[in-house]
């Protein structure tokens, strides 16, 4: 069952898949702008994946990102920001008080647009038992705090093992009949297909919409890529302005 009791203002932005890391400061310096309000918004939607990784529990990823950490507090306390955690981003409550954080368990959430119902997901879900099963144990509070210890216990080894690859990482590719994965992927969500008008994610980076009878689906780009966010807007129909 999914609650639409959010609904999505006129003009809300809405930003994907940043992976800041060393060398990637431009989600930094869209926060920045958002602050001053050089960009101006009622709301904003992190659609996951805004970091190449930052955990709740994890005190050298906090640490590793806290200039963006405390403008996103700043700016959550002027509108509305809502977090969908992503496998990159994740255990986030904590570090995001006035942040209305969506972990991957309350994913995909049912948002009102106009007289629309629109499912928001960051887009990892139902990737097979074997994802399912390691992502329930990454985000387990002991099992993070475990890691945390032996983490801060080796000069943060395990942190930098994973954010170093990452730097050079080819994220920004076209993927292979990708119509036909995601049209399979929302045959497993829980829901009628009549009942939800659009599906809006993030994750795989493709920038591509589709319709399935009745359904429209929208995969949002990675800003990480192309240095593009959106803004929601109505004319005659739901679009999104994607501004680079």
């Amino acid at each position: 069952m999914f609650l639409d009791e959010i609904e999505i203002k006129e003009g809300a932005l809405f930003i994907s898949d940043a992976h800041d890391n060393k060398k990637r400061d431009g989600f930094y310096l869209f926060l920045k702008k958002l602050d001053a309000k050089e960009i101006v918004a009622p709301q904003l939607f992190l659609m996951g994946d805004m970091f190449d990784l930052l955990v709740g529990e994890v005190s050298y990823t906090k640490e590793l990102f806290k200039e963006s950490i405390t403008l996103i507090n700043k700016i959550s306390e002027k509108i509305e920001i809502f977090y969908f955690e992503g496998n990159h981003d994740f255990d986030l409550q904590s570090v995001f008080p006035d942040v209305k954080v969506f972990p991957i368990s309350l994913q995909p959430f049912c948002f009102r647009y106009r007289d629309k119902k629109i499912l928001l997901s960051h887009g990892d879900l139902y990737q097979g038992f074997g994802y399912t099963l390691y992502t329930a144990i990454i985000r387990n509070k002991i099992s993070l705090k475990i890691l945390d210890f032996i983490d801060n216990s080796t000069k943060n080894f395990i942190s930098k093992k994973i954010l170093t690859p990452q730097i050079g990482k080819n994220i920004c590719y076209e993927i292979e009949n990708f119509e036909k994965i995601i049209k399979q992927k929302l045959q497993k969500y829980d829901i009628g297909i009549t009942e939800i008008d659009f599906v809006f994610e993030g994750h795989h980076h493709q920038d591509k919409e589709f319709v399935f009878g009745e359904l429209k689906y929208k995969n949002f780009s990675s800003f990480a890529c192309d240095k593009s966010y959106y803004k929601i807007t109505f004319e005659d129909e739901i679009k999104f302005i994607k501004i680079s």
